[in-house]
């Protein structure tokens, strides 16, 4: 009889071991969780990080798990929550985007929330994380249309994957992997409403709630708590409930042979991740012509038809909070016209009232093209033509951003992020301590690796 999909991640899972990893992927684990770090400290002063906070200061419990950078602890299924959305609070962290698209670093918290929890190494979190990017980059090859294309949201794949990472931490068994991938995978359906129209809070929170479920999951199987074995394949199972046209090799062939991490990126804007190639030409366009805002006539981008879909929507065109504008591409191109360059800042309660961007924003039109739309995911095209008052235009086009992995983020480029998402709590001194701390965890507990992120 052959193995159940689940049991198949299950064993591998269960038997990777951190001295397997090749050295080009611990190190791209570290410089992942550079990355992540400083997303968090980004989010750090947020509304909705702040707001579960107090929640759960509210609730007590018991210290297991350290909130990133404010350093008290909480219980860990609710600390991977807020570690979670600090993270994801600003969409500046990473992005992979094939059929579906997803955010793996989301579910580094489900690592080290556990690892404070069982006195784990920081050797065991990185395995752990390995495991995290593996299977959530494979699952957004799974399905032929991605479950964003049947309107659901990438959450709906990170219920499978948190358990993953969380179970690796805690020491289960193959059997029990199988039941906390099962346990999560029956209730975590996200319907893709926090990322359509006019977006809320929800938009970067329904992750980290997929994350936070899936160490509560992992929990329950290591208490022995059984789950439905057969959550993929299975009668009413994902593949039956969303329909045909599923690609199982992607998700469990070829295990190990390579890892899936190296093939990820980065972000070098807090936007959209289908905004980037966009804003990276206009800002190409702007800078080089030294164009200001008030010259422009019009704004014309061709990209690929979801973005059209995603982006360009009427809501976007007025878009009243942050959530909103940072997946808005008529507000972040026309802050880049306005500012030409694009930064957290460019979605600030006071730029967003800057009225130089109102001038400008109704001056910018989407098309969408279908050859573009043959090239993505494989490539991420953009055209840019930029027409001025006197009757010249510019255009550039581009097939990816900085940050894919074909023009990768440089160690330089990173500091320069984590620093300016840090720099209102940390000293430059503290900064130093923290990143030798990364790039060094290896010698860490988790224990210790989470103390030395304290503001």
């Amino acid at each position: 009889m052959e193995k159940s999909i689940s049991r198949q991640i299950a064993e591998f899972a269960v038997n990777l071991k951190y001295e397997e990893l090749p050295e080009k992927v611990v190190n791209e684990v570290k410089r992942y969780l550079y990355d992540s770090i400083g997303c968090a400290y980004g989010g750090y002063h947020t509304k909705d990080v702040n707001i579960l906070r107090d929640i759960y200061k509210e609730i007590g419990g018991r210290e297991e798990a350290t909130l990133i950078g404010f350093g008290e602890k909480i219980p860990a299924v609710n600390a991977a929550l807020i570690n979670s959305l600090m993270i994801r609070a600003l969409d500046f962290n990473d992005i992979y985007w094939k059929e579906d698209p997803s955010h793996p670093s989301d579910l580094i918290p489900a690592a080290l929330s556990t690892g404070e929890l069982t006195d784990a190494s920081m050797k065991d979190a990185i395995a752990a994380i390995v495991l995290a990017y593996e299977f959530e980059q494979r699952l957004c090859e799974f399905g032929l249309p991605g479950v964003r294309e049947r309107k659901w949201h990438h959450a709906t794949l990170t219920q499978f994957v948190s358990p993953i990472a969380a179970g690796k931490m805690l020491g289960l068994t193959v059997d029990q992997m199988v039941s906390a991938i099962s346990i999560n995978g029956c209730h975590n359906h996200t319907i893709g409403c926090p990322t359509a129209g006019k977006l809320t809070m929800m938009k970067n929170t329904v992750d980290p709630m997929a994350v936070q479920a899936g160490v509560f999951a992992a929990l329950m199987a290591k208490k022995g708590f059984i789950g439905t074995e057969a959550v993929f394949e299975g009668k009413e199972g994902l593949m039956d409930v969303f329909g045909p046209a599923w690609n199982t090799e992607k998700l469990i062939g070829g295990l190990g042979e390579k890892f899936k991490i190296l093939e990820c990126g980065m972000k070098a804007f807090p936007t959209e991740a289908l905004t980037h190639t966009h804003i990276t030409a206009t800002l190409k366009v702007v800078t080089q012509n030294n164009i200001s805002y008030d010259q422009i006539e019009s704004v014309t981008l061709t990209t690929i038809a979801r973005a059209c879909d995603i982006l360009f929507d009427p809501h976007k065109y007025r878009p009243e909070s942050r959530e909103t504008a940072d997946h808005s591409l008529p507000y972040c191109i026309a802050a880049a016209l306005v500012d030409h360059k694009i930064t957290t800042q460019s979605f600030s309660e006071e730029k967003m009232k800057d009225p130089r961007i109102w001038e400008v924003i109704d001056k910018i039109k989407g098309e969408a093209s279908i050859e573009f739309e043959k090239m993505f995911p494989a490539k991420q095209p953009s055209k840019v033509v930029i027409k001025t008052k006197d009757g010249k235009a510019y255009s550039e086009y581009l097939e990816y951003p900085k940050g894919d992995p074909r023009e990768p983020m440089t160690i330089d480029d990173l500091e320069n992020k984590f620093n300016a998402l840090s720099a209102k709590l940390l000293s430059a001194e503290k900064q130093k301590a923290v990143k030798d701390a990364i790039f060094n965890c290896e010698k860490l507990s988790v224990k210790e690796f989470m103390k030395s992120l304290a503001v």
